[in-house]
């Protein structure tokens, strides 16, 4: 009897602390070009071991080798997540030095929980959709949310912001991690949704209905145009409006937009610019029923919205946020 491959999944990923433990304690691993050496050299083999483990099987989607090194990756974020909140010692000095030394801000401690926690779940209940022949479209898009909004915000903050002075080789392979996502979406979006099997009479009723006719997409269109609104006034806020409103609002209600850390400003400018067309698409689907597209996008913004806004409130509460930024 062949082993579940999110069993598999889940011991290769437990690795990752042992691996870990490992580098930290062999100083000739502790240089900046090394280290992004053998973090290649890691994620290699991962892929190779997956390999190994699906070699026999016919027909293995990529995107299994992309859904394993990720969780991979998730353990190694959450080792990193608990050492620098105290919980664990002994395994990240190294990195945190020369490799990715800004991942102990909140902001980065918050994405890491949320890389080793949801992300991981997420994962493995994908791998086992996957090999058990289920829809797993659905979830998978969700992670690819989360990820791409992960990288946007984490990358140009690095690069503009404060932390732009230590940046050392490890800094560039978190584009790897900003394309394998986005590639994951868009393989899923070009496959076409297995659709529900409905009377086409039925779907001709629902479409001539209006959307006062429809009262629970006249509530989500109203929640959706709530959060546009939201998201533009808090866009204005953290371009410094000059307005009463909004100056009141980032000293009294969130502070943390003022963090000399780049993270909230370009987290903001990323609803800004990219969340409210999305949301406005959202809006155009919820009243012109019909439109195809609408679960994925739905999924893809909830994943990214959910991921963004964790680290961003976790943050602005977090201990390593200064305690004039904090909410």
């Amino acid at each position: 009897m062949a082993f579940p491959k999110e069993l598999l999944t889940f011991i290769l990923s437990l690795m990752a602390p042992l691996v870990l433990y490992t580098a930290n304690h062999i100083s000739a691993l502790q240089t900046p070009l090394v280290i992004l050496g053998v973090e290649v050299t890691i994620l290699a083999a991962v892929f190779f071991l997956a390999y190994l483990c699906v070699r026999k099987d016919k027909s293995v989607d990529f995107l299994f080798y992309v859904f394993v090194v990720f969780s991979f990756t998730s353990i190694i974020d959450l080792t990193c997540a608990l050492e620098l909140d105290g919980y664990i010692k002994g395994f990240m000095d190294f990195y945190l030095n020369k490799g990715e030394p800004y991942l102990n801000t909140a902001h980065c401690i918050m994405k890491n929980y949320w890389n080793g926690g949801v992300h991981f779940v997420l994962l493995l209940a994908i791998i086992h959709r996957m090999w058990k022949g289920k829809p797993y479209r659905s979830l998978a898009l969700l992670w690819a949310g989360s990820m791409v909004a992960t990288q946007i915000v984490f990358i140009p903050s690095i690069v503009i912001g404060k932390h732009a002075k230590n940046i050392y080789p490890a800094f560039w392979l978190n584009l790897i991690f900003l394309i394998l996502p986005i590639w994951t979406a868009v393989k899923l979006f070009l496959r076409p949704r297995e659709l529900p099997i409905i009377p086409a009479d039925k779907i001709a009723e629902e479409q001539k209905k209006r959307l006062l006719s429809r009262p629970k997409d006249l509530l989500l269109t109203l929640i959706v145009l709530g959060a546009m609104a939201f998201t533009v006034f808090r866009g204005f806020v953290v371009l410094e409006c000059t307005l009463d409103v909004c100056f009141t609002y980032i000293y009294q209600y969130e502070p943390y937009m003022k963090d000399s850390v780049a993270f909230p400003k370009v987290m903001m400018l990323v609803f800004l610019f990219y969340a409210l067309p999305l949301l406005t698409l959202l809006v155009y689907g919820l009243t012109v029923p019909g439109c195809t597209w609408m679960m994925d996008w739905t999924l893809f913004l909830a994943g990214a919205i959910a991921q963004m806004q964790w680290t961003y409130i976790g943050a602005s509460v977090h201990s390593r946020t200064p305690f004039t930024y904090r909410i």
